[in-house]
């Protein structure tokens, strides 16, 4: 059986970053840091690297939301509006399952993004299948995208 956990992946081990965690009792999110310092200019998007990569089980997602603070106080938000990371993520050939965030600066200011700062939240969902799921057996490639855009 899989466990849920967090781990960091190993081009960031030696980054000092802290595992996600959430912030009260009540909290439903894992927050996700940044791994670095970045700057994201006006209306562009950049793939903010959090050095961190997610186990779950095989019926499980992790859905990345921004931090409301960012989104109300710097027009930070993510690009695809809600981040999807599949059981099967981890670990893959491409990136190790490293989480990047699509962070989409919508203001007319640069941004200035430290690491250490907590830029999103990720919550675990069990989810269910089709009665007559097929997936087709496709391999999972990198990140973004890595699962193809058509249906073949």
């Amino acid at each position: 059986m899989t466990k849920r956990k967090f781990a960091v992946v190993s081009e960031y081990q030696n980054a000092g970053l802290r595992l996600p965690q959430r912030q009260t009792g009540a909290s439903a999110g894992y927050d996700l840091a940044a791994a670095e310092d970045v700057l994201i200019a006006p209306k562009k998007i950049l793939a903010v690297p959090t050095g961190i990569k997610v186990y779950m089980k095989e019926d499980e997602v992790l859905l990345l939301y921004i931090r409301s603070g960012l989104a109300l106080k710097q027009g930070l938000c993510l690009a695809n509006g809600v981040g999807v990371i599949d059981a099967d993520y981890a670990d893959n050939p491409d990136n190790e399952g490293h989480i990047r965030l699509a962070i989409l600066n919508t203001s007319n200011q640069a941004v200035e993004i430290k690491k250490g700062t907590r830029i999103a939240q990720g919550i675990f969902f069990k989810y269910l299948l089709a009665d007559d799921d097929d997936f087709g057996g496709q391999k999972r490639g990198g990140g973004f995208g890595s699962t193809g855009a058509t249906l073949e």
